[in-house]
């Protein structure tokens, strides 16, 4: 999970993952998209695509990417307990300002 929290440190990754979660695009789309160079999209492509958070397939003559979602489900899982820990810590703020108020 280390080498996934490097793959996404990377702006431009995440700002690809972002448009690929609202479905498939090809590199000219994220190209045009992002305001990106070709080389950097699919540099960043790459990177993606070896940490399998992302998938491609051939379409004609075109290479259409897709997010791969399970790779993202296990960061999920282990944020999980990070997220209820803030989550109680702001219930506790919140009953606390509640009381406060007149």
């Amino acid at each position: 999970m280390q080498s996934t929290f490097a793959v996404l440190a990377e702006p431009n990754r995440r700002r690809i993952l972002d448009e690929l979660c609202q479905g498939e695009r090809s590199v000219g789309e994220l190209v045009e998209r992002l305001s990106l160079s070709q080389p950097a999209v699919s540099k960043h492509l790459r990177v993606l695509r070896e940490a399998d958070l992302v998938a491609s397939r051939v379409d004609k003559q075109h290479r259409r990417y897709q997010l791969r979602p399970e790779r993202l489900a296990e960061i999920d899982a282990w944020l999980a307990p990070y997220r209820r820990f803030w989550a109680d810590r702001l219930d506790a703020l919140q009953a606390h300002l509640d009381q406060e108020q007149p």
